[in-house]
């Protein structure tokens, strides 16, 4: 298909695709003549990995090269998870100053706290994670504001985790292309996860109401 064709099959203007083109995140299309070339379903693919990663993932165009790389060369199900995982915005709660020593003491207890969890848990994360670092950052936070929640909370909040990743993964095993693997794990990781929340709240939401209803009130709204 001609350069046209291609832009209005994906949605990407012409100017775009030119542009991924010149940035090497998308490979060049069959020469059919000096300033002609023909493209393929390959490049169609590749154009709405771009899109998802950088309209719905939010990443810039160096990140986003760094990340088609790394699935290009990502064969299993896993690698392709992975390599978006580490690259995707990691959220993590405002930071207050640091460079004290009390600062470095919540740190050094945050991150004791997360090591601890992470082993009774089982879970394999090496300390370099980014999500090990979001998290020892989150809990404190949690601890400054006086809000940290036990031990025993936490696994229990972990163990359903465990339960959606376990999820997340079963949905994307019967892909075996990494592009198709890489625009799955980007829908999982940059959509669900604001739906999961959305639904975490939803269930808050019942759980008030019906507390409420079952003391003899009427909810507020």
């Amino acid at each position: 298909m001609k350069i046209s064709e291609l832009s209005r099959l994906t949605g990407v203007p012409v100017a775009s695709i030119k542009y991924f083109r010149r940035q090497g995140l998308l490979p060049a299309g069959r020469a059919t003549a000096a300033t002609l070339a023909e493209y393929g379903e390959e490049h169609a693919e590749r154009l709405r990995l771009i899109k998802a990663l950088t309209t719905l993932g939010g990443l810039s165009i160096a990140a986003t090269r760094e990340v088609l790389g790394a699935v290009d060369q990502a064969h299993t199900t896993e690698g392709a998870l992975g390599a978006i995982s580490y690259a995707l915005p990691v959220p993590v709660a405002s930071q207050g100053p640091a460079g004290d020593e009390e600062e470095t003491d919540a740190d050094e207890a945050a991150a004791a706290e997360v090591a601890e969890l992470l082993a009774a848990l089982e879970w394999r994360a090496p300390g370099t994670s980014p999500h090990v670092k979001g998290l020892t950052t989150a809990l404190k936070e949690l601890r400054r504001l006086d809000a940290q929640y036990a031990p025993g909370e936490l696994a229990a909040y972990a163990r359903l985790a465990e339960s959606v990743a376990r999820l997340d993964l079963e949905r994307a095993s019967c892909l075996d292309e990494p592009v198709a693997l890489a625009e799955r794990a980007v829908i999982v990781f940059a959509i669900c996860a604001p739906v999961f929340e959305l639904l975490r709240r939803l269930a808050q939401e019942d759980q008030v109401r019906r507390r409420v209803t079952d003391d003899g009130a009427e909810p507020a709204c």
